[in-house]
């Protein structure tokens, strides 16, 4: 038996994901999550920015919500919601934006909204869009974190709620987003990032004991795989208690 669990890994890894950044906007769950673990190990300059207001929130357990007290209470400054919005996010001026999704396409384009449940069934109601909209459209670039099943990885979204690549290569720019979109998706299983040309996912990534065929069985679309597929460092000891000292806060 292992000495991590696959969500572990995945929250470790999509940690890692942030060693360049230095302002990250945090979305609520597993981003947090990852953001979190990123200060408490490799980053701890790591700015994190809630759309509630909160600049530079350093909590000392995960947040409930964005409107939980402790993000205001360990934040370097708390502003009002248009101006992060305005002033903020829409001028460019975060590097990362690390969100969540409920379904996930081949192109990153992300669904919270509401999914098909089937013929005589009401529609699934999701969260919503929040701020992922902006967030996906305005930050320099995008990370995602989302457990991987076909469920997930679907062919076709029920509801676009954030454009990640949109169809294609150049849709982002057609559109005027002003951010690059999402450069790497981090689940339980591996890690997927835009192909160069087409911008569709591929499997660059796997965590250890993981094979592409499980990545593939996961994943609603005929998923592609890098010329070399890696195999993701495992966890170290120093990060997995930083983790596991965050959720048990």
């Amino acid at each position: 038996m292992s000495e991590w669990t696959p969500d572990e890994v995945m929250t470790v890894n999509a940690a890692r994901a942030l060693a360049r950044a230095r302002t990250c906007f945090v979305g609520i769950g597993l981003p947090s999550t990852a953001a979190n673990l990123a200060r408490r190990t490799g980053r701890p300059d790591l700015v994190l920015i809630y759309e509630s207001g909160a600049l530079g929130a350093k909590p000392s357990r995960l947040p409930l919500s964005i409107g939980d007290g402790e993000l205001a209470e360990t934040a370097d400054a708390v502003v009002s919601v248009p101006e992060m919005f305005n002033y903020w996010l829409q001028a460019g001026r975060i590097d990362v934006g690390f969100l969540g999704a409920a379904q996930l396409d081949r192109y990153a384009n992300i669904n919270t909204t509401v999914v098909d449940r089937g013929p005589g069934r009401p529609e699934g109601r999701l969260p919503g869009a929040g701020g992922a909209p902006e967030i996906a459209a305005n930050c320099g670039e995008v990370l995602i974190v989302l457990r991987h099943s076909t469920r997930n990885f679907v062919d076709r979204l029920d509801f676009v709620t954030s454009v990640g690549h949109g169809t294609g290569r150049g849709d982002r720019e057609r559109l005027g987003l002003r951010g690059g979109g999402p450069v790497a998706v981090i689940t339980d299983l591996g890690v997927l990032r835009p192909d160069p040309e087409t911008a569709e996912l591929i499997l660059t990534d796997l965590h250890e004991g993981v094979t592409v065929e499980q990545v593939r069985a996961a994943t609603g679309w005929p998923l592609k795989t890098a010329d070399d597929v890696r195999t993701t460092p495992p966890p170290t000891e120093r990060e997995l208690a930083a983790l596991r000292a965050l959720k048990a806060a």
